[in-house]
């Protein structure tokens, strides 16, 4: 009876089922923890997203911007791609489509004392904001008028959290904060332009942190578990990242580097990786 958590899979179906075939996971009994980007770039998202949802009750999912860009061009306010479009072509469609909008963006177990969302959880959030601020925007994304939220998410713009903004600027905020967040500046505020990779030993770059390295970033009791940043580490740094805090999970498996997996329901982390032969090349 093992939870195990898993980085972005991205449609690279083929990886995927290696690492689960090599940490011997029974659905049947045990748990996998799926830190978002389920689908897009990589060859065989239909056959991703189906697996997923055949074993849905044993598993663990929060969204990631990737699987946001699946249900947008679901709903017809963003362009498909070749690696998405046999979802949208499938007889399943829409049922595959309504499951994965009713995913969460954060999940947690206190009892193994972790939480998990795609990007992180913004430094300007608690546990508390986190839970409040996740369900709001779960309940748009939920609602009959999911399409009209999501048109306008893509309209609006917010890299700072303000209580006192216009609705939809907060909501933008709290979904980009989920699924797109890497870098923030001293005070929080978000950049969403610099996508590289930190000088992780230093927690500083360009004048930018790492979100969990933000020096106004509130107190969490959970650690974090998240994926979306594949260049937090590369070749000839770390295979992963992991601290006391946080655990980072995308390690490049669309890019032809690794996939990983850690078991959580251990003292430490038991970590799991596979080589990858890439759906994409940089």
């Amino acid at each position: 009876m093992a939870v195990w958590a898993i980085g972005d899979i991205q449609g690279c179906y083929d990886s995927f089922q290696k690492i689960l075939k090599k940490i011997k996971f029974d659905p049947k009994v045990d748990t996998l923890w799926v830190a978002g980007d389920l689908v897009n770039r990589g060859d065989k998202s239909l056959e991703t997203l189906n697996y997923l949802y055949s074993i849905r009750d044993s598993i663990k999912v929060v969204l990631g911007n990737h699987d946001i860009a699946l249900i947008s061009a679901y709903a017809g306010i963003k362009k498909s791609n070749k690696t998405i479009q046999p979802i949208l072509d499938a007889p399943n469609a829409k049922e595959l489509i309504d499951w994965l909008r009713h995913q969460p963006f954060l999940h947690w177990d206190y009892k193994l004392g972790y939480a998990m969302a795609h990007a992180g959880i913004s430094p300007q959030f608690d546990f508390g904001m986190s839970i409040t601020y996740a369900s709001r925007i779960e309940k748009k994304l939920q609602g009959r008028n999911y399409k009209a939220w999501l048109k306008h998410m893509r309209k609006t713009s917010s890299n700072k959290f303000d209580s006192r903004a216009k609705p939809l600027d907060i909501e933008k905020y709290i979904l980009s904060s989920f699924i797109s967040m890497r870098f923030c500046e001293e005070d929080g505020k978000l950049d969403f332009k610099q996508k590289g990779s930190p000088t992780v030993t230093k927690g500083l770059y360009k004048g930018l942190y790492p979100w969990f390295a933000c020096p106004s970033r509130r107190s969490f009791p959970l650690k974090i578990v998240f994926g979306h940043w594949s260049t937090l580490v590369n070749e000839t740094d770390l295979k992963y990242y992991n601290d006391s805090n946080v655990l980072g999970l995308d390690t490049g498996c669309l890019w032809g580097r690794r996939l990983t997996v850690a078991r959580l329901d251990t003292k430490e982390p038991i970590i799991v990786q596979i080589e990858c032969d890439g759906c994409q090349k940089v």
